[in-house]
């Protein structure tokens, strides 16, 4: 349900716009904004996972976040309503304190389902922010302002986000804090986390893929509204809410997902199938996605299914580099995907509004052709070690190989028997 903040404003674009009296181009700082409070908050708050109690982390994220729901309900003018989402983004990391925490839970042949149930739960919150904002903006008023009924979605964020807490207060167990006792301080898990990031191969590879692949799906979503709003649909607010129903579909494919990445292992390739998964839909939508409603129905599952597939499979293969670090990790690859949904927020707009749809889909459809020139660069034989190669398998390599399998059994055992 905290995941919800960051789409809420998604079908609302139209409506803020016309509340507030600006352009389109305006409105489209706000996810951006959004999505810029969230990396922040992976950047300095999401590590914590690794150094602190979870606990209270979780209660203290959820409670600043379901507060300053208030504030965006009643924001007077664009400029604080910006100011303020921006913050709201900081403070929902919730789910990815979430998301390592199932990892460390789930013993290593259950790690992929796990996180799948997880991740899953974040398409539902994606999903449910699009319909209810919709549904909610649409047939509500408000009481504040004339500009309509999406202030009444804020206060029902609101009031979804302390329901939470509660749940939370009562459900989630006092885990104890990670590394403890071995003197890491909060310097250094951002100093280990910048050296990670420029160090792994493996994690600078799948960073890139998910920042690609978020702002594939971050275009196509913000620039769906304004396709969906326009000739020749002409859908209103609600309607056009209504198609995150379709992406259902994705939670389900994200389960399955889950389940063949532990029954059969090797997540390079499951990486490989959802991008070209991902590139036959967004040429669909290219194609066909403003001439006929089918084509955006079949894109919207087609997208969902095959980023939640990326998603899996690439965190599968980075939570592989080290079980201490796993919070550091998940928030080098989820600030990557949101530096993604920045990019595509931003560039798709504007390209959309130079070009129309075929050109803000070309545009993807080049960055998807990024996402397999970087990861045909490292082949699925390629050691943690290297930055390129993997198909072919040198003695050296072999025994690179054998070495990290080695390490990843023992720390997966004496997780187990902790």
């Amino acid at each position: 349900m905290t995941v919800c903040n960051l789409y809420y404003s998604h079908p609302l674009l139209i409506q803020l716009a016309s509340s507030f009296g600006v352009s389109y181009t305006d409105v489209a700082n706000i996810p951006t904004l959004t999505q810029a409070g969230y990396a922040t908050g992976l950047l300095l708050i999401a590590p914590l996972g690794d150094l602190v109690p979870r606990r209270p982390l979780l209660l203290v994220l959820l409670l600043c976040s379901s507060t300053l729901s208030i504030g965006l309900a009643m924001a007077p003018n664009v400029r604080m309503f910006e100011g303020l989402t921006y913050i709201v983004g900081v403070f929902t990391v919730t789910p990815q304190i979430l998301v390592p925490l199932a990892a460390d839970l789930a013993p290593p042949e259950r790690r992929a389902t796990a996180m799948s149930i997880v991740m899953s739960g974040l398409l539902l919150g994606i999903l449910f922010a699009r319909v209810i904002a919709g549904a909610v903006a649409d047939y509500t008023t408000s009481d504040i302002s004339t500009g309509g009924g999406w202030r009444n979605v804020y206060w029902l964020a609101f009031s979804i986000q302390a329901f939470m807490w509660f749940v939370l207060w009562a459900v989630i167990p006092d885990w104890p804090a990670k590394n403890r006792g071995t003197g890491l301080t909060y310097g250094g898990i951002l100093w280990t986390m910048a050296k990670l990031a420029v160090t792994e191969p493996l994690l600078v590879q799948c960073s890139i893929i998910g920042l690609l692949s978020s702002a594939v799906f971050t275009s196509f979503w913000v620039t769906l509204t304004f396709i969906l709003g326009g000739p020749p649909y002409n859908y209103s607010t609600v309607t056009i809410g209504l198609f995150g129903l379709i992406g259902i579909v994705g939670v389900v494919f994200a389960l399955v997902c889950g389940r063949l990445v532990d029954r059969f292992g090797n997540a390079w390739l499951w990486t490989l199938a959802a991008i070209l998964f991902m590139t036959v839909f967004q040429a669909i939508m290219t194609g066909a996605g403003g001439i006929h409603v089918a084509a955006v129905i079949v894109v919207v599952f087609g997208l969902d299914a095959g980023g939640q597939m990326q998603q899996i499979s690439n965190v599968a293969r980075i939570y592989t580099i080290s079980q201490e670090a796993r919070a550091r990790l998940n928030a080098v690859f989820v600030i990557s995907a949101f530096i993604g949904q920045v990019l595509g927020t931003q560039a798709g707009t504007r390209v959309y509004e130079a070009g129309g749809w075929r050109a803000s889909g070309g545009l993807s459809l080049g960055w998807l052709g990024a996402m397999l020139v970087v990861l045909l660069a490292r082949g699925p034989r390629c050691p943690k070690d290297k930055w390129i190669g993997g198909w072919r398998v040198s003695p050296e390599d072999k025994e690179a190989r054998k070495i990290d399998e080695e390490t990843n059994e023992t720390v997966d055992a004496a997780t187990k028997e902790q």
